[in-house]
């Protein structure tokens, strides 16, 4: 008797494979960087298995993620929720507190992306390429 979870696996298993292949990674180095087998990653991939919670938060993690999207498709900005009075991406800044704290993060966020910003717009068309390519490489492992 198959249990009824909510969760359709096959349609998680189709956001982890594009997910994956936005930030070009073959299944077997996406099985590397989570620590399991490319076998297992295509058995979750076709929806054929259903992962556990430590899998799960593994997979949404390497792959910059939130957990609703992954499971349920809620589609935020950012892996972090929208009402988190601390979160420097929500969408809408008056939504946020007037605390300290939240003004600080928006503003350190704010500074942070400027300067990122800043040192793009000196690259070359060649050395962006590279940017690019290094992001790919590294936001799995963030």
């Amino acid at each position: 008797m198959e249990k009824n979870t909510g969760i359709d696996n096959k349609t998680v298993g189709q956001r982890i494979r594009q997910e994956r292949d936005k930030l070009k990674l073959s299944r077997e180095e996406f099985a590397e960087m989570i620590g399991l087998s490319d076998y297992y990653v295509g058995q979750l991939e076709r929806g054929e298995r259903q992962m556990s919670l430590p899998v799960l938060v593994k997979v949404t993690h390497c792959l910059h993620l939130s957990l609703d999207y992954l499971v349920f498709g809620k589609n935020h900005d950012s892996p972090y929720y929208l009402n988190d009075t601390l979160n420097p991406y929500a969408s809408n800044i008056t939504d946020l507190t007037e605390s300290s704290a939240a003004t600080h993060a928006f503003d350190s966020y704010q500074e942070t992306r400027m300067d990122v910003y800043e040192l793009i717009n000196k690259c070359s068309p060649k050395e962006l390429d590279l940017v690019k390519k290094l992001i790919i490489t590294i936001l799995p492992y963030m």
